[in-house]
This record gives structure tokens, C-alpha cells and sequence, in this order.
């Protein structure tokens, strides 16, 4: 075999007695073969076995090599040469996994697995130190590395003492201790230093709840890989780090904890978010800047539909094709006056979407696509959120990153796209489909129509986003003991609690009221003829179903007693309607499940019922 094409061996055996690379960053040639190749969630991560003939481990590539895995240019068997890593040990067990941080492609894939036991003969990696404190990784018959006479020569220890008595005490924790990437956490560690930079800062808020008052504020933490993550603080940790911590200045940050993110409230693309209270460590490193490396995430426009209603923001490139005067909107909660401009935006998925810029981008940044919307500009965007106005529609956040014209492969292609064909083909709005559907009511109901086995059989639906399905199904149970409804605040319908001494207090709205309302959150069970399901249920679909209030509910069960109440709610079974759901996974206990949520609910129509059964008869006699 070729020799460029082979791995080192004694590579994991060095790994392992090494768990992480030295705080001089010296890594010897360690070239590894990768087995069992996989893809971890969103498939923006992958696990792999790494072998060097002999020994293996278990071991994970960095995100930013996942574009590798994605192009075919890395597959099973391929080759990387390890430039940088660590080691962690497994909760549990003495099993330790390595956390790739850096490498390079060597081959794309091999025949097959190498085999060590035809490289006998060779020495495994062995480093030694020399005189004069010189370090030299030996290799093969490689020549030894020889320091200049004419040099003065300091131990290591000599250097690193220099070091850190001439640095800041910033400084000080990046050398005593090795700051670790955020890719390479995980909630198994205890020990860590992370140098990040603070990408947003959210306000210091105030809540109240059975519990009492507290207060809680969150930042979004980016290193200099792009990697993020969201640290969460709350009462006395909140009150002391929130005057620390600065927007777009630099911090060590120690002491934390981890765990897995919850899906439905994350703001950046991680599957942990970090925790961190009163004892944890943080300090500015002083005089030390890095803009971190952006991480898009690009949805195409027409894939947008399936975020509607959810949480999750989407990173988009596109052409931009016209942009709006700005104009001045008053916002509700404070009466203030604040700008706003939209675009409109196309890529090569045939469609177009409204965009609407706020606050600095909707006055410089917006003036600038102004000026040179004529010669097509593309644009990059991240953390947008995305909304059902217009059918769909996105608008900027405080967050939310603009790039004009950036220098990605994404927007090359795009801009030659648009100039070749794009500028001449009728693009169609991608809310227009949608918009239709709500106008024409039962539309929707007709797309992706399904039996409810095709969701029930497959519990991992819906993991890496909601998906929708329409449904015609019975429903068959109401649970009679359930919660069935919540206590809202009559102007924003936000849940309030009880405040001290009387009335409730909203959150949302910062006041107090005298009275609140009652909004449906009940669950309900419906079948079909391949089985049936739990789905959840809020107010507005949960009047049409229930046929009153539930503040007309509550008065029944009060007035007129248990028996009157049952019976309202048994005459709401038995009945047929239209679904329309969304599929999506939570976790409760440390388990994750299934969650189907009505959006939209209709009684049947019979005969459009009956012509939608017509055409799928006409179809499968046609095949």
C-alpha cells in the first residue's frame, strides 16, 4: 500500500496515553482510518470508529468537516490526519471517546479496513525529550530536529513562567488551564475553560410563579470555530453577571454546566445550552478579539411553510429583488415608534417571500440594498423568524445577522443562477399557495392527507422539525379529569398567575388585573381505521369542538353540577371532522415523545369528501 495512503500506527495508543493535545499545540502525524461512518440528529455532526490498524475508539469529526461527508469527499474507510483533539470519558464507564477538533482529508475511501498485523516492524509514534529541552517526534527513521547553536535555550517550564507572569490574569486562565472548543462539551464534563465571545445579549427579565419572584437573562456564546451555544442564568447569578457581560466583548468562562437543549425553546444550533450560577467563573480577556466564523443553516424559501407556527429561527440566502421605502410602525407594548422596511427575495426553488428588516437594518442596511437593488444583490441572513402573515412571510429579530454579497459558494451559485435564468422566470410568492388555503378554507385539509398509523408507527417523526399532515378521524375520547383549560390575561391571552393579595398577574403585559378568562389546552383522542392518538388542542379550534367557552364550560361544571358537565363533553364525541396537525417531539422526563397538535379543524364536507376520494381512485387505477 502506498505509504501517503496508510495510517500511523500506534495513532489511538497515542491518543489514548495523550487525552488532549499539549498547551504548546504540538501534535505528531496521526493518521487514522474511519469505520462505521454515521450521522448524529440534524446531520451536521458525525461519529465514527477511528483505527490505526491495531486499536480502535470511538470518535466524533468536527461540524465544520461535515460539508466533507455531505460532498462524498470523505466516506467509510476514508483516511483524515488528526490535527488537534481531546479525549472525554464516558459518564459510567472507563470508555473514552475523541473529539476530533481539527483534521485534514488524507483519502476519500479504501478498499477495506487496514490490517496492522503486516506493519509490525514499524515503531509506534514515541516522544522524547532531548538536550536543551528541544522536543522531537520520532517516526520511521525521521532525522531528529536540531535547535540553532547560536540560540539561547529555555526550558519549557522556563518559557511558560515568563509567560504568565508578563500576561493579564485573562491570560493567566488560558495558559494554566486549556481552553477547550464548545464542539468538544458535553454534560459528562466537569473541568473546562471556553474563550467566547458574547453575540447577544438578552434583557435582565423578572418573572412570577407558585414559587415566588425571580429574575433570569440569557446570552448567546460564540468561539472563534462559529461553534455556539446559549447560557442561561437566573436570581443571584442573573443580578451578577448580567452587568459583566457585554455584547461583542471577549470572556473566559469556567464552571458551567451542560445539558441536552431543549428543541423547542433553543435559539442557536447546539444539542446542549449551558447553565450557570452564582459560582461560576467569568473574565473578560482583555485585548483579545476574534470575529468568530458565521454558521449559516440555509433553508430554501420553499421548504419555509413547515416553520410556520414554530420557534425555531432559519438562516436564508437569496436574491434580493425589490426593497421598500422605510416607513415608521408603532409598536403596541410601549408605544414606541420604531423603523421598518421590507424585501422582497427569491432563490432557485422557484419562489419568492417577503422579508421585513427592523430598527438599524431597516435604516442603514436596507438603505444600502436600496441603492444597489438594480444589480440583483444576494443576501445572507440568520436567525429569522418565520410568521404566517401573508401566508409566509420572515422578519428580522434583534439578533439577526445580515451579509450583503458574502463570499460563500451558496451565494456564488445563486448569483450565477439569477443572472443566467433566474431574472427571467415567473417566481410565484410562496405564500400564495398557502393564503389560498386559508381563503378557500378546506384546501389544506386535501394535501398530504394521511392515516394516523403513518404517524403512530414512526415514533422519531417530526425530530429535526415539525412536519404537517391532514387527518379525517373521529374523535372517540375526552378525558373528563384533565386540565382543560388555563387562566389568561384578558388583553393578550398569556397565561397569569395569582398575584399577592388579589387579582392576576400577566407577565407579558407587566400588570395586574382584577379578572382573567379561561383559554382551552386539552388533549383528546381520535381514530381512524388504522388506529388512533392523543392530540392537543387550544382554544380557538377547542370552542368549535366542544361547542362553548371554557369559561361557559367552567360555569356548567360549576352550576349544573359534574353529571351536566360529562355530558357536554360526550356529546362532542363520536363526531367526524378535519385535521390539520403538526407532528413534533418533547421530552418529559428525560424521554422524548411524540406530540400531535391540531392547527386547524373543520367539520367534513361530504361532498368535497366524496370528489377527494374520487381523484384518489382515479389515481391508483391509473397506475
Amino acid at each position: 500500500m502506498d505509504a501517503a495512503k496508510s495510517v500511523t500506527p500506534g495513532a489511538v495508543s497515542h491518543i489514548l496515553a495523550h487525552p488532549s493535545t499539549g498547551s504548546d499545540g504540538a501534535v505528531p502525524d496521526l493518521v487514522v482510518q474511519v469505520l462505521d461512518l454515521k450521522s448524529i440528529g440534524t446531520g451536521s455532526r458525525f461519529s465514527f470508529m477511528a483505527t490505526d490498524g491495531k486499536d480502535k475508539i470511538k470518535a466524533m469529526l468536527p461540524t465544520n468537516f461535515a460539508s466533507e461527508v455531505h460532498s462524498g469527499n470523505l466516506k467509510n474507510l476514508g483516511l483524515i490526519r488528526i490535527l488537534d483533539y481531546t479525549c472525554n470519558l464516558v459518564k459510567g464507564n472507563n470508555d473514552k471517546v475523541l473529539i476530533v477538533v481539527k483534521c485534514q482529508l488524507v483519502c476519500q475511501a479504501l478498499d477495506a479496513e487496514i490490517n496492522g498485523e503486516a506493519k509490525k516492524e514499524e515503531p509506534p509514534i514515541v516522544l522524547k525529550p532531548k538536550d536543551e529541552g528541544v522536543v522531537v517526534a520520532e517516526q520511521a527513521n525521521a532525522p531528529p530536529l536540531v535547535m540553532k547553536p547560536k540560540q539561547e535555550v529555555k526550558s519549557a517550564s522556563q518559557i511558560v513562567n515568563e509567560q504568565r507572569g508578563n500576561a493579564a490574569p485573562a491570560a493567566r486562565l488560558s495558559m494554566t488551564r486549556r481552553v477547550h472548543p464548545l464542539i468538544t462539551l458535553n454534560p459528562y464534563q466537569g473541568n473546562w475553560v471556553i474563550k467566547v465571545r458574547v453575540t447577544s445579549k438578552g434583557n435582565l427579565r423578572t418573572y412570577r410563579n407558585a414559587r415566588g419572584e425571580g429574575c433570569v437573562f440569557n446570552v448567546e456564546l460564540t468561539d472563534e470555530d462559529g461553534t455556539q451555544i446559549q447560557a442561561t442564568m437566573f436570581n443571584e447569578a442573573a443580578k451578577k453577571f448580567y452587568p459583566i457581560f457585554e455584547l461583542g466583548k471577549v470572556y473566559y468562562v469556567s464552571k458551567g454546566s451542560l445539558r441536552i437543549a431543549n428543541k423547542q425553546f433553543k435559539t442557536v444550533q447546539n444539542d446542549y445550552e449551558m447553565s450557570l450560577n452564582e459560582n461560576a467563573i467569568i473574565e473578560e480577556a482583555e485585548g483579545e478579539t476574534f470575529i468568530p466564523q458565521v454558521q449559516y443553516n440555509f433553508v430554501k424559501i420553499d421548504q419555509l411553510g413547515s416553520y410556520v407556527g414554530g420557534r425555531e429561527l432559519v438562516d436564508i440566502v437569496v436574491v434580493v429583488q425589490s426593497v421598500s421605502p422605510t416607513l415608521s410602525v408603532r409598536r403596541k407594548i410601549d408605544n414606541e415608534t420604531i423603523p421598518k422596511r421590507d424585501i422582497v427575495v427569491a432563490d432557485d426553488s422557484g419562489k419568492t417571500v417577503n422579508i421585513s428588516l427592523w430598527n438599524d437594518l431597516a435604516t442603514m442596511t436596507g438603505q444600502e440594498l436600496l441603492d444597489m437593488v438594480d444589480s440583483s444583490p444576494v443576501v445572507a441572513i440568520k436567525s429569522l423568524k418565520v410568521s404566517d402573515f401573508q401566508g409566509v412571510s420572515l422578519s428580522t429579530i434583534g439578533k439577526s445577522m445580515l451579509a450583503i454579497n458574502p463570499d460563500l459558494p451558496e451565494a456564488q451559485y445563486l448569483k450565477s443562477w439569477y443572472d443566467s435564468e433566474g431574472k427571467d422566470t415567473s417566481l410565484a410568492p410562496v405564500g400564495a399557495e398557502m393564503g389560498a388555503a386559508r381563503a378557500g378554507g378546506l384546501k389544506s385539509m386535501y394535501s398530504d392527507r394521511v392515516f394516523l398509523s403513518h404517524i403512530t408507527s414512526d415514533p422519531a417523526m417530526g425530530q429535526e422539525k415539525p412536519v404537517f399532515f391532514s387527518l379525517n378521524a373521529i374523535i372517540s375520547h375526552i378525558k373528563p379529569d384533565q386540565n382543560m383549560w388555563y387562566r389568561a390575561c384578558k388583553t393578550c391571552n398569556k397565561k397569569v398567575t395569582e398575584a399577592f393579595g388579589s387579582g392576576y398577574w400577566c407577565e407579558g403585559c407587566q400588570k395586574n388585573d382584577s379578572e382573567c378568562s379561561l383559554r382551552y389546552i386539552m388533549v383528546l383522542k381520535v381514530s381512524d381505521p388504522t388506529g388512533e392518538a392523543w392530540v392537543s388542542v387550544f382554544n380557538e379550534h377547542a370552542e368549535k369542538i366542544i361547542g362553548c367557552s371554557a369559561d361557559e364550560l367552567d360555569r356548567i361544571r360549576v352550576e349544573e353540577g359534574e353529571d351536566s358537565y360529562v355530558l357536554k363533553l360526550k356529546e362532542a364525541t363520536w363526531v367526524p371532522h378535519l385535521f390539520r396537525v403538526s407532528v413534533t417531539q418533547h421530552e418529559y422526563m428525560n424521554e422524548k415523545r411524540q406530540r400531535i397538535t391540531v392547527r386547524t379543524e373543520a367539520p367534513v364536507d361530504y361532498a368535497a369528501e366524496s370528489k377527494y376520494l374520487l381523484e384518489e381512485i382515479a389515481k391508483l387505477t391509473a397506475c
